[in-house]
């Protein structure tokens, strides 16, 4: 089982795995490994006064991989899924194996849509997200943002012509969009 203070079993004997592995076992003896105070248990040092950790309590459904019986005894819970990227990645644990590329890409795909949501959800605040001072634009100016991306040291320069159309196009089209909204609010 999982999260218990004991070591596991081995399958094989060390004798066995000497036979089918050549070299296996070269580091038994302590005198080679660095390593072995370590790996004695003291029940004083390690900490681990438990059989099994308690759980932390889930007061809300956490998506869990499908290759595992349970959730580990502690997780994080500072970002919890909502939204519909909350879906996404829900739909993404849920269906498929970690071992997947869709199981990613639906990560990835959430993340983009989390950060269109969060970009509305700020829009809709009082206190909307400032372009140019949260996206560093204009450190590009005032810490020589510029002049730095001609020397020969920047591994990044292939990609520099679209970013900023990557950065400003989505404010871009939200202002072009809250401009005609307002217009067409205005008109009647």
């Amino acid at each position: 089982m999982a999260y218990t203070p004991e070591k596991p079993k081995l399958a094989e004997s060390s004798d066995q795995l000497r036979a089918r592995i050549p070299g296996w076992g070269v580091d038994l003896d302590p005198k080679d490994r660095p390593s072995v105070p370590r790996e004695q248990f003291d029940p004083t040092f390690s900490g681990a006064h438990w059989e099994f950790p308690e759980r932390q309590p889930e007061k809300f459904p956490r998506e869990r991989s499908i290759e595992h019986k349970f959730l580990t005894p502690v997780f994080g819970t500072s970002c919890p899924p909502k939204g519909l990227s909350g879906v996404i990645r829900r739909y993404a644990y849920k269906e498929y194996s970690e071992g997947r590329a869709a199981h990613w890409l639906l990560l990835l795909a959430a993340d983009r849509v989390d950060t269109v949501e969060s970009t509305l959800r700020s829009f809709a605040s009082l206190h909307p997200d400032n372009p140019i001072t949260e996206t560093g634009v204009l450190s590009e100016f005032s810490h020589h943002g510029i002049a730095s991306r001609f020397g020969r040291k920047r591994t990044d320069v292939k990609h520099q012509w679209i970013d900023p159309i990557i950065v400003g196009a989505p404010w871009l089209l939200g202002g072009v969009l809250a401009y005609r909204i307002a217009k067409r609010v205005a008109g009647r």
